[in-house]
C-alpha cells in the first residue's frame, strides 16, 4: 500500500512541476507566475481542488509520442473566493507553450460544463501560444467546443478572463465572448494576426505590444476591461470583482455588512455643479460620496472616458453604475460610449443587478465621424439595453438632459422606476441658445432681443419642473440627501418583478 501512495505522490510531483524546473525559471525571469501560482493567489487557501491532474495528450504525429507531460498544458478545478464557489483553469505556458490540443480543450470543457450545472462562475487565466499545430483540426475543434460552452454560459454565470501572456488567432474568441477580461501590462497581448503577418499582408510594422497589447485594448479597441502591473495585482482585483457578483442569474448578487449610515447626508454636493452651466465637473465625486464607503469597482476605466460604467454598494447590496462624465467631451454620448454602457447595463440586466444612472449630457456628439461610423445603430444600443432592462433602476438628473440623450439614459418613458432631478437640472429639447435661434430666427439680426429671448427660453426651461409637471421626474430632490433618496428607492425596490413578452431574443441593433 505504501509503494501504491508514494507512487500518487510522485506521480503528483512530476504533474505539478508542468514543464519542469528550467521552463518554470524561465516563467519567473518574465515577471510571470506559473499556472498553479496563479491560482494559489486566485483562490481562498487551501481551497482548490483539481481535476484531470493525470490527463495528457493522444497525439502520435511529428514524435509527440514521446512527449506526454502530465495535465497537458492547463491546470483545471474549483474553489472559493471568499468562500464562494468558482470554476477557474489556468494555462500553463511551459507545457508546449500552454498550446491548445483536444485534451487541453475537454478539460477546459469539463469545467464550463459543471460550471453551468452547478450555477458558479467560470475564471480563465490565459497564457497560450495557441492552437497546438501537430494536432491539427483537432485543436481546431477543441476552440470550437470551448467556444460553444462561452456562448451557451453566457447569462447564466459570470464568466471572467485574464490575459496573463499571449493569446492570439483564434485564441481569442474564447475571451471575447466572456463578460469581463483584464491583462497584465507589458506581459500580455491579444491579437487575431500577429506582428508578422501584419507586415506580409498590409508592410505595416508593428511590435507586438502596439497591437495587442494592454495599452491597445483598455484604450482603443475596448477589448479589455481592465489591465495591471502585474499577475499578483490582476488576480487581487479578479478577487476583488467576484465579491460584487452573483454566483449565477438565479441568486441575487451577494449582500455584505456596510458601516455607512445609509441616510447619510453630504452638504458639499450642494456646490458639486458649477454656476457656469459649461463648466465641468467630475461625477466621480458624486458616485464615491453616493457608496458604501466610498467604495467603487470602475469597469473599463480607459476607455470612453465620457460614460463611467462600474459596480457600488448601498446598504451592503451591488449596484451597477452608469454615468455621464462631464470632464470629457462635455459628457455627450458617442459612438464609443453608448456601446460601453449598452455592455454593461445588460450585464446588470442578465445578473439582476440593479442599475443606478447619473445623467448630465448635452446630448449626442455631432460630427461626420459619428455619423459616417453608425452612431445611429451605435446610440440605439444603449436605448435598447435599458429598455429591455427589466432589473431595478434609479436615475439622478444633476445638470443637463437634452434631446434624444434625455431619452436613452433612462428615462422615465423606458421604464424607469424611480426618477429623480437636482434642482440645477435642465430638462429639454435642447440648449437655450439653439432652441432661441431656431424659434427665434427671423430676430437673429437684434443681439438684445435674441438675449431676452434666451433668457425666457432658460426661465422657461432650464429647470426639472417642466418635466416634474408631466409627472416625468418624480421628485425633484435636495443633493445632499442624494445617497438617503437612492438607498430607500432601491430597497423599495427588492420585491420588484417585471416580466418582458415572451420571445426566442430580442433584434439588439448589433
Amino acid at each position: 500500500m505504501k509503494d501504491i501512495l508514494q507512487e500518487l505522490q510522485d506521480r503528483r510531483d512530476v504533474a505539478r512541476l508542468g514543464g519542469g524546473q528550467k521552463r518554470i525559471d524561465a516563467q519567473h525571469s518574465r515577471g510571470k507566475l506559473t499556472a498553479r501560482e496563479r491560482i494559489d493567489l486566485l483562490l481562498d487557501e487551501d481551497s482548490f481542488e483539481e481535476f484531470d491532474m493525470f490527463v495528457a495528450h493522444r497525439c502520435t504525429d511529428f514524435g509527440m509520442e514521446e512527449q506526454r507531460p502530465a495535465g497537458d498544458g492547463v491546470v483545471t478545478g474549483w474553489g472559493t473566493i471568499n468562500g464562494r464557489l468558482v470554476y477557474v483553469f489556468s494555462q500553463d505556458f511551459t507545457v508546449f507553450g500552454g498550446s491548445l490540443s483536444e485534451t487541453h480543450a475537454q478539460k477546459i470543457c469539463k469545467i464550463q460544463d459543471m460550471a453551468i450545472q452547478n450555477g458558479a462562475p467560470v475564471i480563465g487565466l490565459n497564457d497560450s501560444g495557441g492552437a497546438r499545430i501537430q494536432e491539427g483540426v483537432a485543436s481546431l475543434a477543441g476552440y470550437a467546443e470551448v467556444f460553444q460552452r462561452n456562448i451557451m454560459a453566457s447569462g447564466v454565470v459570470p464568466q471572467i478572463s485574464v490575459i496573463m501572456g499571449p493569446c492570439a488567432g483564434g485564441a481569442v474568441y474564447s475571451p471575447a465572448m466572456t463578460d469581463f477580461i483584464f491583462m497584465v501590462k507589458d506581459s500580455s497581448y491579444m491579437f487575431v494576426t500577429g506582428p508578422d503577418v501584419v507586415k506580409t499582408v498590409t508592410n505595416e510594422q508593428v511590435t507586438a505590444e502596439e497591437l495587442g497589447g494592454a495599452s491597445t485594448h483598455t484604450k482603443k479597441s475596448s477589448v479589455a476591461d481592465g489591465a495591471f502591473e502585474n499577475d499578483v495585482e490582476a488576480l487581487a482585483e479578479v478577487r476583488r470583482l467576484v465579491d460584487f457578483l452573483p454566483l449565477n442569474n438565479r441568486e441575487k448578487p451577494p449582500v455584505r455588512p456596510f458601516f455607512d449610515e445609509p441616510g447619510r447626508v453630504e452638504q458639499s454636493l450642494d456646490t458639486l455643479i458649477p454656476e457656469n452651466a459649461n463648466a465641468p465637473y467630475d461625477m466621480k465625486e458624486l458616485i464615491l460620496k453616493v457608496a458604501d464607503e466610498a467604495d467603487f469597482y470602475e469597469i473599463q476605466e480607459d476607455f470612453a472616458k465620457n460614460i463611467i460604467t462600474g459596480f457600488m454598494r448601498l446598504e451592503g447590496q451591488t449596484v451597477g453604475v452608469v454615468a455621464n462624465q462631464p470632464m470629457v467631451l462635455a459628457g455627450c454620448l458617442d459612438i464609443d460610449s453608448s456601446r460601453k454602457a449598452a455592455r454593461f447595463v445588460r450585464f446588470c440586466d442578465a445578473f439582476e443587478i440593479p442599475i443606478l444612472t447619473f445623467v448630465d449630457v448635452p446630448g449626442f456628439l455631432p460630427g461626420t465621424s459619428q455619423e459616417y461610423g453608425g452612431v445611429i445603430k451605435h446610440g440605439a444600443k444603449l436605448l435598447f439595453a435599458y429598455g429591455e432592462a427589466t432589473v431595478p433602476k434609479v436615475t439622478v438628473i444633476t445638470r443637463k438632459a437634452y434631446g434624444g440623450a434625455y431619452d436613452v439614459m433612462a428615462s422615465k418613458h423606458l421604464r424607469g422606476d424611480f426618477n429623480y432631478a437636482w434642482p440645477t437640472a435642465e430638462i429639454a429639447v435642447m440648449g437655450a441658445k439653439g432652441a432661441t435661434e431656431i424659434i427665434h430666427r427671423g430676430d437673429l439680426g437684434d443681439a438684445e432681443k435674441i438675449a431676452a429671448h434666451t433668457k425666457d427660453y432658460e426661465d422657461r426651461f432650464a429647470n426639472p419642473f417642466v418635466a416634474a409637471e408631466k409627472g416625468f421626474i418624480d421628485e425633484v430632490i435636495q443633493p445632499h440627501s442624494t445617497r438617503k433618496r437612492v438607498s430607500r428607492a432601491f430597497a423599495s425596490l427588492r420585491g420588484k418583478k417585471l416580466e418582458n413578452p415572451w420571445k426566442k431574443h430580442d433584434n439588439i441593433p448589433l
